[in-house]
């Protein structure tokens, strides 16, 4: 732990004149506090200098400083970075070959997860069977939204052209004309149809064969269809890249284990905790097209660059851009990525505040947000929900509590009381500087993650809350959750890791606030990465238990921290009596039971897509409407008939804009029980052509409170009791409107202009 004066800006007592001492080599300290030196006895790499005889503490403590360890032979950013790994495993420099095991080990996991998920979402919906409409149906919701601007670029006339079209929509909310690109996070579908067109081009070019297709015989009176299969199809070429950059995740999280740990032993229980879990874990190959597909994987790599930077001694610039350029590939695919960071430099700022990590290191991880943060803003168009978020303001207010240190230092208050100062400090001046800057820019895109927050804790309810409390994803998560923890022994494992990592923090916190000085405050150790995964851990739980979606965020986590099982700064002493290796496949084994059973489940899941009403409506639409007619209806069917029939839509299921959240409130009014022509009315404003009416929508109940017209009694009370519109409509919807298409699902109902 590094050392905080208070008296920073007095002079010092002179101190007593010390001895010589004779030289000595430099050597690893036995110490079990270095994880980075875990594995075993070895020279350092160039991101840790080697420690000086009189030298105990880490970066920031008072003391001869040891000179910086000379580069590598191999030179450069690439060769201080695969030191630094050959370093962080505790590897000999002479043990190379031990590094190249520890990368082929990664690579081997991520084949394992990429054939995993491939097999999984292949026996789900029999992918490579399907044609290229039932391909697009099965991305339901906003993942047909998503791929519908891939769609769009790669059948433009050339790919300038089709950035422009997405950058110039006239489909999507209808008759506005929007930058889907800076709207929707569609960076992945810009690079992944560059690409695409790029390897059809080359391919061709060569003459190799990129897709197979033939004639698939569907049976009870169903019409062949045309089936295409190899990377040369758009939506298996799509769907391929997400499931190999979601593989090399896998090997990320193989290294950050080992990392963390100082053992591959530790990577070996992340991977496996993984596996075992993959249901908690990941929802990849279920909803491939989803933005945290292709963002999750950057914060696992952003993650463990944070942890090499509080453990490094000694910070190269080389660290520093590898992670902004992480931040931004982390937050440019997915508008919720801000959410995540703020609970990580809310964590960066405790760890910090109790003095794990010196000023100077935090600063430069908050510099390198705000210009990862400056740059997404530009790259984004000028985004501006991204200036006015909490992640901006906690920014801004953790450089001015850092530049104010020296008036902090000044209080004369006792260690604990600076503490809570600070963090209450940090605490009201983001919650202020958010909403003065929201204020400014007039910005209220983000005012339902506010309103979603507070009906969790008190019984405030609107339209937008429940539309998301009501799903499941949304909802708190399940009692059943932390019992499939308990049953692979992911959840006691990560237990005694947290009280193992709490006992020495609260050993450290006692020292200091027990034997503080007058002047000066000491603290004994230095594992501000064990600290920081510890906080972060208890965000994401906090985040997990509010949410359930964003369990995906704690269960990754969760195997990540299982891997310290394996370390010997936590468990040194029981290391010295047991051989690490046996208690590890000891534990290993015993999750295998629950954990093995788990992936046998997943695996017998086979199914096959199949949506015959919803072909019938699209091909319907594609041949009985005209190409400008405008259409109206719930959120996920607006994504396929955008994405399939090619009409312009009026609502869909993007809902982070407060004027699409206002457009849906006009759509789902047909759900309400308000007047036939009062909906019309305002359906025309819209210039709406048709509104697919599903009856499914006016009597499902998610649970209590959750139909269409219940959530509609809570905004439209004045209309309580009255028969749903919607109910009225499907047994006559004259006079306002016509009824022009029927099966067992959908109606679609032609708006009468008076």
């Amino acid at each position: 732990m590094v050392l905080q004066a208070r008296s920073k800006h007095r002079e010092a007592a002179p101190k007593p004149p010390q001895p010589p001492q004779p030289p000595q080599p430099p050597r690893a300290s036995p110490s079990p506090l270095r994880g980075a030196q875990d594995a075993g006895a070895g020279e350092p790499g160039p991101e840790r200098a080697p420690r000086s005889p009189g030298r105990k503490g880490a970066a920031g403590r008072k003391g001869p400083r040891a000179e910086p360890a000379a580069p590598s032979a191999g030179g450069g950013l690439g060769g201080r970075l695969a030191a630094g790994l050959r370093g962080a495993l505790g590897l000999r420099r002479a043990g190379r070959g031990r590094t190249w095991t520890t990368l082929l080990l990664a690579a081997f996991a991520a084949v394992l997860h990429w054939s995993h998920i491939t097999h999984l979402f292949e026996n789900d919906r029999h992918f490579s069977h399907l044609s290229t409409l039932e391909r697009e149906m099965a991305f339901r919701t906003e993942m047909g939204l998503y791929y519908s601007y891939f769609k769009t670029i790669v059948e433009a006339p050339s790919f300038l052209n089709g950035v422009w079209m997405i950058m110039n929509d006239k489909l999507t909310e209808y008759p506005l004309v929007i930058n889907t690109l800076k709207r929707f996070n569609l960076y992945p579908e810009v690079i992944l149809a560059s690409w695409y067109r790029i390897y059809t081009k080359i391919m061709d070019l060569i003459g190799l064969q990129t897709k197979i297709c033939w004639t698939v015989t569907r049976g009870e009176g169903l019409s062949p269809i045309e089936s295409c299969e190899g990377m040369g199809d758009p939506a298996c070429f799509y769907v391929a890249v997400i499931f190999i950059l979601n593989g090399l995740m896998m090997a990320l999280f193989f290294i950050y284990g080992t990392y963390l740990s100082g053992s591959r032993l530790g990577g070996l229980v992340t991977v496996l905790c993984f596996f075992f879990n993959h249901g908690e874990c990941t929802r990849v190959m279920w909803t491939p097209p989803l933005r945290e597909s292709f963002s999750y994987p950057f914060l696992v790599l952003q993650m463990l660059l944070v942890t090499h930077i509080l453990r490094a001694t000694k910070l190269y610039r080389g660290s520093l851009i590898a992670l902004c350029i992480s931040n931004v590939f982390f937050m440019l695919p997915w508008q919720f990525a801000q959410f995540v960071l703020l609970t990580q430099i809310a964590s960066l700022f405790a760890v910090y505040v109790v003095g794990y990590i010196d000023i100077c290191k935090l600063r430069k991880i908050i510099y390198i947000h705000m210009i990862s943060l400056a740059l997404c803003f530009v790259l984004m168009f000028g985004n501006s929900m991204l200036l006015t978020s909490y992640y901006a303001s906690s920014l801004v207010i953790i450089w001015v509590i850092l530049e104010m240190k020296p008036h902090f230092l000044k209080i004369n208050v006792s260690e604990l009381s600076l503490w809570v100062i600070q963090g209450c400090f940090w605490l009201f001046g983001t919650v202020v500087l958010k909403y003065l800057t929201s204020k400014i820019f007039g910005i209220a895109d983000d005012a339902h993650i506010g309103n979603l927050l507070t009906s969790k804790f008190f019984s405030y309810k609107d339209f937008d809350t429940l539309l998301y409390t009501c799903a499941a994803e949304f909802d708190f998560m399940e009692k059943e959750t932390p019992l499939r923890y308990t049953k692979t022994l992911l959840l006691p494992v990560v237990l005694v890791v947290f009280i193992a990592i709490v006992k020495k923090i609260i050993s450290d916190m006692w020292g200091v606030l027990t034997k503080q000085q007058t002047h000066i405050r000491k603290h004994q150790f230095d594992h501000g990465e064990l600290v920081y995964h510890a906080l972060q851990l208890l965000a994401y739980t906090v985040l997990g238990i509010l949410i359930m979606r964003l369990k995906l965020f704690l269960t990754p986590h969760m195997c990540v921290m299982a891997s310290l099982i394996c370390s010997r700064q936590l468990f040194g002493w029981l290391f010295c009596k047991v051989h690490p290796g046996a208690v590890v496949f000891a534990v290993l084994a015993a999750m295998s039971i629950q954990g093995s059973a788990n992936l046998q489940t997943q695996w017998n899941i086979v199914g096959e897509f199949s949506n015959l009403p919803q072909e019938e409506l699209i091909e319907w639409i594609k041949y009985s409407t005209k190409p400008d007619a405008v259409f109206a209806g719930a959120m996920p069917t607006m994504a396929s008939v955008k994405l399939s029939a090619l009409r312009p839509i009026v609502n869909h299921p993007h809902y982070e804009d407060a004027g699409l959240r206002a457009r849906t409130k006009i759509v789902y009014s047909m759900y309400s029980r308000k007047a036939a022509e009062e909906v019309k009315r305002e359906l025309i404003k819209l210039q709406v052509n048709y509104y697919i009416l599903e009856e499914s929508w006016c009597i499902r109940r998610s649970k209590p409170g959750c139909s269409m017209p219940e959530i509609w009694d809570v905004e439209d009370p004045a209309n309580a009791g009255k028969p749903p519109l919607c109910n009225l409509l499907v047994k006559d919807s004259k006079p306002h409107f016509t009824t022009v298409f029927q099966n067992s699902v959908y109606k679609v109902l032609e708006v009468i202009e008076e």
